[in-house]
């Protein structure tokens, strides 16, 4: 018996930010196309899995069978566009999930990104327990690994900021520093440079007190968990990536 299911697959490529924020429109998208099954092809999949409105997550380089199950001889409807190439992100007029509506059809409305953790996952908060209260700086961003440079100047956070910011707050809170392996050193700080799961990274948004971020993808998971944070920017914009939740 022929397949009758209708398909809409949506292709997301790229860094874990932006995965993030691609979640703020999986329930316009799924109204848009109700008769539909929404498949997502992403970078990210855990960050997908869980919604409700999503019928099956991929990953992108794992997905055997997926030409043969949704799109081969299908109604399918497929979005692999890059928000990164449209005009009004070259030219700095609009967020980028504003950029990624206008490719949708869909109507912007400032959707926030949505992430729905499941048990085990909403429990890697215990991982977080410390004497002080705690403050998070993430000073780096991009990938834990492979990066060439261990220093951004467009988005990493100057080292003289970062040691301002230990020297005011060491005392009331426990600072637990976020970076590349290959990133700058601070002293007083609990460092973390290895490669957590995305949800243990998240739950140290939720616990922390204090949150110092940059232009990555600790400032999209705070706005999915209404955490405001004081965001550094330098030569990129909040304008294109942020949330009015922060202090940019």
């Amino acid at each position: 018996m022929q397949n009758k299911d209708k398909y809409v697959v949506w292709h997301i490529q790229g860094g874990l930010g932006k995965n993030i924020a691609a979640t703020a429109l999986c329930a316009d998208l799924k109204r848009k196309y109700s008769d539909r099954k929404l498949i997502m092809l992403v970078s990210y999949p855990e960050i997908f899995l869980g919604n409700p409105l999503i019928d099956r997550v991929y990953a992108i380089g794992q997905s055997p069978y997926f030409y043969e199950d949704y799109i081969e001889d299908k109604d399918v409807i497929v979005f692999r566009h890059e928000p990164y190439n449209q005009t009004d992100h070259i030219t700095k007029k609009k967020h980028l999930v504003n950029n990624w509506c206008d490719l949708l059809g869909i109507k912007y409305t400032q959707q926030q990104p949505a992430i729905y953790p499941n048990y085990t996952q909403q429990k890697t908060i215990g991982l977080w327990q410390r004497p002080k209260p705690i403050m998070v700086i993430q000073s780096g961003g991009g990938p834990m690994q492979g990066q060439k440079f261990s220093y951004s100047w467009t988005r990493d956070m100057p080292i003289e900021v970062a040691n301002n910011i230990i020297n005011k707050f060491s005392n009331q809170y426990h600072i637990i520093h976020i970076t590349r392996p290959n990133g700058y050193q601070l002293n007083g700080v609990e460092r973390i440079d290895g490669p957590l799961n995305s949800f243990q990274l998240f739950s140290l948004v939720v616990v922390a007190e204090k949150r110092v971020l940059i232009d990555s993808c600790l400032q999209h998971a705070a706005a999915v968990f209404n955490k405001p944070s004081t965001v550094l920017w330098i030569g990129t914009s909040p304008k294109q990536f942020g949330y009015n939740i922060h202090k940019n």
